[in-house]
């Protein structure tokens, strides 16, 4: 598997863990229970490590563009 598509699936797999962990705080919140402190920090790092994988993926084109002007440049 090349590093863009290791870059897209670890995305995938990061944005379905963010979600999981998100909808866990609301069911144990809709079921009366005040979890504590803690748990609302756990979103934090997939969705630190999901902004860093998506502006990666934003690039991508813009360095696309931008190294083939140079090659034909070159």
């Amino acid at each position: 598997m090349n590093w863009n598509a290791w870059i897209r699936q670890t995305h995938r797999w990061l944005s379905i863990a963010f979600t999981a962990v998100v909808v866990a705080i609301f069911v144990t919140l809709g079921m009366g229970k005040e979890p504590a402190q803690w748990v609302y920090f756990l979103p934090l790092f997939p969705l630190a490590l999901m902004t860093l994988t998506g502006l990666y993926m934003f690039a991508l084109p813009y360095a696309a563009k931008w190294r083939g002007a140079q090659r034909a440049d070159g």
